[in-house]
Order: structure tokens, then C-alpha cells, then sequence
């Protein structure tokens, strides 16, 4: 495998495929829950050891009621439907947001995955449910000075013990679908070195295939986190952005 390690996907475009086809918006959202297992089990077969899905955003409360109701309806068939193939794959499954606030069905199918899914030593599956990246910065800010009130500096390393979950670690790679190329308030602190990929295909027909062909396109990329590859002296690093 790669360096590509974790793997971050913002699902867009759910919408906007049902209305090119003369269907509700919430036919897409059927349609790319589907696309969901379909990407989940291509990340097993390329090992990845992370994948961290944007499922409902803390700004998706925006939308009609109806739509909101129907896509939680989807996320409980899912639990319902995927948790016994998600302990078969011996995968890890968490969610991060704050989605106690939802339906107590949802949230009791929601604990029990995560419990009985705990010690597997697969894939780490999240969902990011009710989330908000600037909500979690503030967050973690709040709950290391209330651990900590006679504390005046905060250090790096005491905003990331503090985030929603220590299994989210730096995304390695962010995929966004249906061709809008902004991050939506998503990981805003994991994704400081991220490399990122926008894609015009709309969730509903984002395949394995291309998934695969992504992370092997990008894995061939230069990292370089800041620095240089193989730094020659005298050599000026404003030539790697010129170059």
C-alpha cells in the first residue's frame, strides 16, 4: 500500500444526480447509500487503515424537514443493514458530531456498533454525523481549559487529545465529489497536510474503480509536509513552487 492511509470523502452530489433525472432529491440519497458499502469495501481490499465520511453536517439542518427525516431514516436502515457485515469485516466503526441529539434508536444502533465493533483491528470506518469542524476546534479548546483552568498557553498536542475522537487522525487525502472544490467545514485541523482531489462525478456513481484509481494517482504525488525531498545545499526552495 501507499502512503495514502487515511481517506476523508465529502459524498456531494446526491441531489443534484435524482434532479437530472426527474426524481426527488431523496432518491439520490438512496442511491448513494449504496455507493457508501460499495467505497467501504474497496477500502478494505486496498488495506487502508481509515476512512472518514462526511454523512451529515452540522449545516444540513438547513434543509427541508422532510429531506432531514428522510436521511436519517437512511442512516438507520444503514446501521441496520451494514452493522452485521461491518463486524464480519472485521471492521471499527465510529461516528464523531454530536449525534446524541438524533433519535434514540438511531443513537442506541449507533453505541452498539461502536462497542461491539471496539477491539477489531480493521479498517477504522467514522461517519461524521451532526459535525462541524470549527465546532470541534472550539470544543476540544473548552474541554482542556475546564480540565485544565489554571492553563495560559495551549499547545498543539492539547487541541488534538481533545477532538471529537483520537481515532481520527491526520487525513492523508480528501476526496470531494460533483465537482465543487471547497472542504465545507470538514476536519479543519486533520486536514492541515491533506492532499486533496475533486472529482465532477456525482456520488451516486462514484465507483470502487475510480475510488482505487485516485488513491493510486495520488499516492504517486511528493509529499513534502513543508520541507524538501533530497535537499541540496544552496538550493533555494522558492524553485519548488516555480518549478
Amino acid at each position: 500500500m501507499s502512503s495514502i492511509n487515511h481517506v476523508a470523502i465529502i459524498m456531494d452530489g446526491n441531489g443534484r444526480w435524482a434532479k437530472l433525472r426527474h426524481r426527488p432529491r431523496i432518491w439520490g440519497h438512496v442511491r448513494g447509500a449504496s455507493t457508501v458499502s460499495n467505497i467501504v469495501e474497496a477500502a478494505c481490499e486496498m488495506n487502508l487503515k481509515s476512512l472518514t465520511l462526511y454523512a451529515f453536517s452540522t449545516e444540513n439542518w438547513s434543509r427541508p424537514s422532510v429531506e432531514v427525516t428522510n436521511l436519517f431514516k437512511l442512516l438507520k436502515k444503514f446501521l441496520i443493514t451494514n452493522g452485521p457485515k461491518i463486524l464480519q469485516n472485521n471492521i471499527q466503526f465510529n461516528v464523531i458530531g454530536n449525534f446524541r441529539v438524533l433519535d434514540t434508536e438511531i443513537v442506541k444502533l449507533i453505541d452498539e456498533l461502536k462497542d461491539r465493533s471496539e477491539n477489531n483491528s480493521g479498517l477504522k470506518l467514522n461517519l461524521a454525523i451532526n459535525y462541524g469542524g470549527r465546532s470541534e476546534i472550539v470544543d476540544s479548546v473548552n474541554i482542556f481549559l475546564q480540565k485544565n483552568p489554571t492553563i495560559k498557553e495551549i499547545r498543539e498536542e492539547d487541541i488534538s487529545k481533545n477532538l471529537y475522537s483520537e481515532s481520527i487522525q491526520d487525513i492523508d487525502l480528501l476526496i470531494r465529489t460533483a465537482g465543487d472544490r471547497r472542504i465545507s467545514n470538514f476536519l479543519l485541523w486533520q486536514l492541515s497536510y491533506a492532499e486533496l482531489f475533486f472529482t465532477n462525478t456525482k456520488w451516486p456513481d462514484f465507483s470502487a474503480d475510480e475510488f482505487k484509481a485516485i488513491i493510486n494517482d495520488v499516492s504517486q504525488r511528493e509529499r513534502r509536509f513543508g520541507g524538501l525531498i533530497n535537499p541540496v545545499e544552496g538550493h533555494n526552495p522558492k524553485q519548488n513552487y516555480l518549478s
